[in-house]
């Protein structure tokens, strides 16, 4: 089991990495293959496995939420507040010309796109790399590898969509803060045995984002 959820990490991450750097089809083809690698290779995957399933990643508590909301108030707190920090000293009009040539957002479909990812692409994220690529990892592995491996295929996944977007140094930034949000992410995880809390959090740090692309796109 082990082998199949690295191979299925890897082989999904590599093949979007392509679709993004590649094909480059529009936004919407995109998150429709995205949804197919990101859910349906996982269940595949444990489709015969009769004493183990990933249906305990979706069991709800209450437990956490309080952590939750102050760990995505406060990251993104740090995005959006973090934009207009940097924003005298850095050029970020790539990202505006990148999206609207490479996949065709732009201010007339970014309302839309802004929901889907915040809400929707979150959860798809948080499923495939925290629940079936960390804590589904860490019951055949050892917990340090499965810490390590999820967060950085998490982070190096991000590398094909945010090519153009920054300068060298902040691109490294962006990684190194992506690696870091994997770690957090699954540590949550871990301590709540489910995807839910992690997915507030990553929902919040989406809101962040989209809301300095609503100031980009000067909406």
């Amino acid at each position: 089991m082990k082998n199949k959820i690295i191979f299925v990490l890897v082989f999904s991450c590599f093949l979007m990495a392509w679709v993004d750097a590649v094909v480059r089809p529009p936004y919407f083809m995109k998150s429709f293959i995205k949804i197919l690698l990101f859910s349906l290779l996982p269940m595949l995957c444990f489709y015969k496995e009769k004493n183990n399933s990933l249906s305990p990643l979706f069991h709800y508590n209450k437990d956490g939420l309080k952590l939750g909301f102050a760990l995505g108030l406060g990251i993104f707190t740090l995005i959006f507040g973090g934009y207009f920090l940097i924003r005298p000293y850095f050029d970020f009009s790539n990202i505006t010309t990148t999206l609207s040539q490479g996949l065709g957002v732009n201010g007339n479909n970014f309302l839309f796109v802004a929901l889907y990812i915040s809400f929707a692409n979150s959860f798809l994220e948080e499923f495939f790399f925290r629940g079936f690529g960390f804590l589904k990892l860490k019951q055949v592995t050892s917990r340090c590898f499965a810490y390590g491996f999820s967060s950085l295929v998490f982070a190096l996944y991000h590398v094909a969509m945010m090519i153009g977007w920054f300068s060298p140094f902040l691109f490294l930034l962006a990684l190194l803060g992506l690696f870091a949000g994997g770690l957090i992410f699954n540590y949550v995880n871990e301590k709540y045995s489910n995807i839910y809390i992690s997915w507030l959090i990553h929902l919040c740090a989406n809101l962040g984002i989209n809301g300095v692309g609503f100031v980009l796109f000067s909406l």
